[in-house]
């Protein structure tokens, strides 16, 4: 079946969109999604570049009509600067999807390699791509795939550190920034799709004990709140300050 066409990829001035610029209205989209003011700092700590390039490039992205600034409250992201992101984001998520379900990649090795390929790859290579591994919706960590016209599922979750003794709960999305840390809940058999129970929570901080299917594990805070669940009893999806 032919894969219908997508709309024109959004360019800049002097033609498309470089990755840097792609890079930074990536992290620009993340920061607004989450809640955070996307402020020169919280740029640079999420790019890993010095305050002062963050500066000139966001006053050349708004002369570009990608994004607007305003002093004190940080950058926001216009609807062209948006459309823009969400291309980059469903490239790096479907060529992530593609390694995995395709390639025999595991789940923690596609990040790198996403990041490496989703400013070379084509929005039409990346729409063979999906077609061939079935339209996925999600990434490996459970991460929305934007479809071809920008439409995402936005849904916020809650965090696994955030249930009560008792609970049970979807695994929904996991953190993918740190490939040990996704080896790790690999072993653990924390995975999106998987169920989890928590058994018992100590008090001031303390570790979590799970159930996972027969087995039992015990994890840190630190961890649990990497992790995004749905709990069974909630009907829709909740909107609590720990979405990630």
């Amino acid at each position: 079946m032919k894969t219908a066409a997508a709309p024109a990829a959004p360019r800049g001035p002097a033609g498309p969109l470089t990755a840097p610029v792609e890079d930074y209205l990536k992290a620009i989209y993340e920061l607004e999604r989450v809640g955070e003011p996307a402020g020169t700092t919280a740029l640079a700590q999420a790019l890993g570049v010095a305050p002062a390039s963050v500066t000139g490039m966001v006053r050349r992205l708004a002369r570009q009509g990608l994004l607007t600034h305003e002093r004190y409250r940080g950058v926001r992201l216009t609807p062209r600067g948006r459309r823009a992101a969400l291309r980059t984001i469903r490239r790096h998520r479907v060529i992530e999807a593609y390694l995995v379900r395709a390639l025999g990649y595991r789940w923690d090795e596609v990040d790198a390699e996403a990041e490496r390929l989703e400013h070379a790859a084509s929005d039409g290579f990346v729409d063979r791509m999906a077609e061939a591994i079935g339209e996925p919706t999600t990434d490996p960590h459970g991460a929305p795939i934007p479809s071809r016209e920008g439409a995402v599922d936005e849904a916020r979750y809650r965090s696994l550190a955030d249930l009560e003794a008792g609970a049970t709960a979807d695994v929904m999305r996991v953190s993918d920034e740190d490939a040990s840390l996704l080896r790790y809940l690999d072993d653990l058999a924390i995975r999106p799709g998987g169920t989890v129970r928590v058994v018992d929570r100590a008090p001031f901080g303390g570790p979590i004990t799970l159930a996972i299917g027969r087995a039992t594990r015990v994890v840190g805070p630190a961890l649990a709140a990497r992790v995004l669940v749905r709990p069974r009893d909630a009907r829709r999806p909740h909107a609590g300050l720990r979405a990630r």
